[in-house]
């Protein structure tokens, strides 16, 4: 199990006031990190604190806006001063807008894309360029099905995370040499606030459950082996992959 110890390490994680940012942060505390929460509310982000901190994990918050350049420059500048070098990255804001892609309005899909694909850049090159100086790191960035996947309704969510994975694979291959190890989380469908309205959905969640080999939606907890392994040296590696945490939805047709 020494392979999965995390004891002594930093992580932070963007967009980890809720749902599966939240859950990662939680899962890499329970194997040892340092956790640093980061989201843009100030009340969310203290009450993920206080629930963490709850059950003895270290913990620390780092509220700033990773859409923000100058933001994330000072903020991860910060997070260094106070809570020690970064470790581990989980690069987890993200967000989603449904509408018929002809109407698909143009300040929804410049939001997708600056928080969907622009925060991992920037958080991703001010803490990469941090980890490639000391020659080790690893970084997650947070990916979907829909890296994979398309359904109506969602296709700028698509392309963002499409994007994702592509800058994913591209780190990998810049960094890779300098001991820093770039991967891809893919979840399947999970309940989470952010899809609340498709878990009420009755005939959606039928379809689902259909077109999943699981059978069912996923449950954020089942999401932490998947981070632990790859915030591990038992991924030592691992680099450029995406690991879908899908329930085999990726897998079939």
């Amino acid at each position: 199990m020494a392979l999965f110890d995390l004891t002594g390490r930093t992580a932070l994680i963007t967009g980890s006031s809720k749902g599966i940012g939240f859950a990662i942060a939680e899962a890499l505390a329970s194997a040892g990190a340092s956790v640093v929460l980061n989201a843009r509310d100030p009340a969310r982000l203290e009450e993920a604190r206080a629930t963490l901190a709850a059950k003895n994990y270290p913990v620390r918050i780092a509220g700033f806006d990773v859409t923000d350049p100058e933001a994330v420059t000072v903020g991860i500048a910060r997070v260094e001063a106070e809570a020690g070098p970064i470790d581990i990255l989980v690069n987890n804001a993200g967000m989603q807008h449904r509408a018929p892609l002809a109407e698909f309005p143009l300040d929804a899909w410049r939001a997708l894309c600056a928080t969907n694909i622009d925060s991992v850049f920037l958080v991703g090159q001010a803490v990469g360029r941090r980890m490639v100086a000391r020659g080790h790191g690893k970084i997650i960035n947070v990916c979907s099905v829909q890296s994979e996947l398309a359904r109506p309704g969602i296709a700028p969510y698509s392309a963002t995370k499409g994007a994702v994975k592509m800058l994913t694979k591209g780190m990998a291959t810049d960094w890779g040499r300098h001991g820093v190890q770039v991967n891809g989380l893919g979840p399947g469908y999970f309940k989470t606030e952010l899809n609340a309205a498709l878990a009420a959905d009755e005939a959606f969640s039928g379809w689902l459950a259909t077109r999943t080999p699981a059978g069912r939606w996923g449950e954020v907890g089942e999401l932490a082996g998947a981070a632990i392994f790859l915030a591990s040296d038992a991924s030592s590696f691992v680099n450029g992959h995406i690991l879908y945490v899908d329930g085999g939805i990726t897998a079939s047709l």
